[in-house]
């Protein structure tokens, strides 16, 4: 894949992060940021111009889907569009719109695009299963105080690390529903943490947490993408040759210190009583993501290894099963 196929896929997905028209200020900031940090690690494409040309309209979506001559791209392609779209949920109707004008620019026969979009709403179905979608009672009346977790912290460290030695695993996989299934897992394993200490959420105070931490949906979608991407992971898609891993091991998973760091906010936050403002949840997440990045390359061998066993049925029992 060479560098103007790179930045075509990155250009549709820049243009699946924004089809829903309601992304505000603090979601633009923080796709530029990774934009900058994604272009800064690779000289191949300039991601920060890239997003300034998507953004300003300087660079057309049909641009972009011509760009791609090979049926595999074109799929890669789709698929990621796709993946971004249901970042945060199950796809809007602009979104599917979007995605329906996509479809005809790619030149996807409509079985090829039956099959990615199932594969997608099954990651969202398993989303839904990770926390429960309704409110429940968050806390009983009167002052928020510490709270003892249930099970021993030893217990709660383990679960965190298990969670994020699997996230590290899958981002490490070339496909799609791999990078799909990361969000989905880091819900059910705030939603553990916060149960431990006697507090059951909704899956939608669980993304506020998780947005409030600095960590935006769609924005760690298209994070893992520029990755991949950059880092030659996805190879020649065509006809998905790849298999599980293939040279997908030789990466480093990102998600690993993400996900570490997020479990261990949580633990944090709910021990505390949830005391924490947004401003605060930032500064305690970001320093607790420097210690975690040097843990991830010490748990490399065990993420490597991980990610050679796992397919989609296991992760979504994982996530189902409890």
């Amino acid at each position: 894949m060479n560098t103007e196929q790179q930045r075509a896929i990155l250009t549709i997905a820049l243009y699946a992060a924004f089809a829903d028209g309601a992304k505000d200020d603090r979601e633009r900031e923080e796709i530029r940021r990774i934009a900058e940090s994604l272009a800064g690690e690779s000289a191949q494409p300039d991601l920060a111009r890239l997003y300034q040309d998507v953004l300003l309209k300087r660079v057309t979506l049909q641009t972009a889907a011509d760009a791609l001559q090979e049926a595999g791209e074109r799929q890669l392609a789709y698929e990621m569009a796709v993946c971004v779209c249901n970042a945060d949920g199950r796809s809007s109707e602009a979104e599917r719109s979007f995605l329906t004008e996509l479809k005809v620019m790619l030149k996807l026969d409509a079985m090829q695009a039956n099959v990615i979009e199932g594969d997608a709403e099954a990651i969202v179905e398993l989303s839904e299963a990770a926390a429960p979608a309704t409110a429940v009672p968050a806390a009983t009346a009167g002052p928020v105080v510490a709270a003892q977790p249930k099970v021993s912290e030893v217990e709660l460290d383990k679960s965190i690390l298990n969670y994020s030695l699997l996230n590290g695993a899958l981002e490490l996989l070339p496909q799609s529903w791999a990078s799909m299934a990361i969000i989905p897992l880091q819900i059910k394993m705030v939603y553990g943490i916060g149960k431990a200490h006697g507090v059951t959420l909704d899956q939608g105070h669980i993304k506020e947490f998780i947005a409030a931490a600095g960590v935006g949906l769609t924005s760690q979608y298209l994070e893992q993408i520029g990755r991949k991407l950059l880092g030659g992971l996805l190879g020649k898609m065509a006809g998905k040759t790849l298999g599980k891993v293939g040279g997908a091991a030789t990466g480093i998973a990102f998600s690993f210190a993400t996900t570490y760091a997020l479990g261990q906010l949580a633990k944090r936050y709910y021990a505390g009583g949830r005391r924490m403002d947004t401003a605060m949840l930032k500064d305690s997440f970001q320093n607790l993501l420097g210690p975690a990045k040097q843990m991830q390359t010490q748990y490399l061998p065990q993420i490597r290894q991980q990610a050679e066993t796992l397919d989609m049925a296991r992760v979504m029992a994982m996530v189902r099963g409890g």
